[in-house]
């Protein structure tokens, strides 16, 4: 059965098209957003003074919804920046130096083991365990901070996640609405995952280094260089040699225990990232007492408004489109009221919807649609919100073409997931952008082009696989 579509939902669509475009071009969003929510709460409420609200509701439902990921970065970089004054982040990160010597190495190999830990414990709490211990070493041996971003950023929340093999969080959901065994959906899935894998992180890859030829990079790597050099010159007899390599070696014991921790208790998402979070406001105690003694005090507190401010700097561009897009959702009764249609499951989902009933079917089709619904559902960031509705496609379309389902629910739930999961939209790739210093709209341009190769070569795979 079809969605009945309203002027809420063209105007969501028209809005998401200007917003990509202005994306594309490299331009601020966030007048656009606005625009967007105000004239999507006028279309609903037909009240000026409601639709004013609006905005303002959905500044905050968005602030509510990332305040945790704010937290757990301002707390991190917090850590770091004590680290980095102390001295300590140079003692730590010397042993990995006989292992990553190159930009290219590093990025491999920051990108295979965030994908490692990623599968276990989801990618939050692993980009926060990599950020602490491995980006310094990447940025020492020439990798810019972009690319470190970005290695992570694909491997996790692309690679790991799409798949979710061990928590199997995504391929439940979809494989439900698919009405199909998990393990069948896990089963077509990973042929899709190691060609969309692969091809997205070689593409990255190979554009990060030509861009690193070109000299690309260059200031970027100088600046990030001599600011850490002078705090370390600055700050170098706040500790001994003796107590620098006590705490260099405690600090990644404590994460080391805390991913022991993690598997025991069975943490996952955002238990686990509390977990980091927490402990890295002891590390940032424990190194505050060691350098700054009866300054400690104030010293914690400092650091913690260093890390707040990075924080809020970093979000800040976000809210607007975040809360945009949140309005496709849940978030839409919750910030405007239920002002949709009586069968609307929201306005992502049933866009989703529509697009799947007026496409003619075939293999090819089905999964072009697929990949295209799945997309559209990531739209809103979250990557998981919309991946029933791709099972529920796929188990349409199946019917139709006559097999299938396991291979189009898996294709749905990939391109949902690696658009929406953390690749593509920047509010969902604020960790990884966050913990590396860099803009996350300027890392969702650079991921662009590699995930957009890989969708379509997935896509053409799953063809010959259905």
């Amino acid at each position: 059965m079809g969605v009945e579509l309203t002027v809420l939902h063209w105007i969501y669509l028209a809005f998401i098209v200007l917003i990509i475009g202005f994306m594309i071009a490299r331009k601020d969003t966030s007048l656009v957003c606005i625009v967007g929510i105000f004239l999507l709460s006028v279309a609903a409420t037909h009240s000026l003074s409601a639709a004013i609200s609006g905005v303002f509701h959905s500044f905050i439902y968005a602030m509510t919804e990332l305040l945790p990921t704010i937290l757990v970065i301002s707390i991190i970089v917090a850590m770091s920046k004590a680290m980095t004054a102390t001295g300590i982040n140079d003692v730590m990160v010397s042993p990995f130096t006989r292992f990553i010597r190159t930009p290219g190495w590093a990025y491999w190999t920051i990108g295979i083991l965030m994908m490692v830990i990623s599968c276990f414990f989801w990618p939050s709490p692993a980009v926060a365990l990599m950020g602490a211990v491995l980006l310094p070493v990447a940025i020492r041996v020439g990798l810019p901070p972009l690319g470190a971003a970005m290695t992570m950023n694909l491997f996790g929340h692309g690679v790991a996640l799409s798949g979710d093999f061990v928590i199997q969080g995504a391929p439940k959901l979809t494989a439900d609405a698919a009405g199909l065994p998990v393990s069948e959906v896990i089963a077509a899935s990973v042929p899709l995952v190691l060609v969309m894998g692969a091809t997205t992180t070689l593409t990255a890859f190979l554009l990060l280094r030509r861009d690193m030829k070109r000299g690309y990079f260059a200031n970027e790597a100088n600046e990030v260089a001599v600011t850490a050099d002078a705090a370390l010159e600055k700050t170098k007899r706040l500790l001994s040699n003796q107590v620098k390599n006590m705490l260099a070696a405690i600090i990644p014991a404590m994460f080391v225990l805390d991913v022991i921790a993690m598997f025991y208790l069975r943490l996952q998402g955002g238990e686990a990232t509390a977990l980091i979070g927490g402990t890295a406001i002891f590390i940032l105690i424990l190194i505050s007492i060691f350098a700054h003694k009866k300054e400690s005090f104030g010293e914690i507190t400092n650091y913690l408004v260093e890390g707040f401010q990075f924080g809020i700097k970093v979000f800040a561009p976000v809210v607007p489109i975040a809360a945009f897009f949140y309005l496709g959702d849940a978030g839409f009764a919750k910030i405007i009221g239920e002002h949709l249609p009586k069968l609307s499951q929201g306005i992502v989902n049933d866009l989703g919807v529509a697009l799947a009933h007026i496409v003619p079917l075939n293999n090819g089709i089905g999964a072009v649609t697929l990949t295209v619904v799945g997309a559209i559902t990531g739209l809103d960031g979250s990557g998981f919100s919309g991946i029933s509705l791709a099972g529920s496609v796929a188990h349409l379309f199946a019917t139709a073409i006559g097999g299938g389902a396991a291979t189009l629910t898996a294709l749905g739930q990939i391109a949902a997931i690696w658009v929406g999961g953390g690749t593509l939209v920047p509010w969902a790739l604020i960790p990884a952008a966050a913990i590396c210093g860099v803009d996350p709209f300027e890392l969702a341009r650079r991921n662009l082009v590699p995930v957009t190769v890989g969708i379509v070569i997935t896509t053409i795979v799953a063809m010959f696989l259905m």
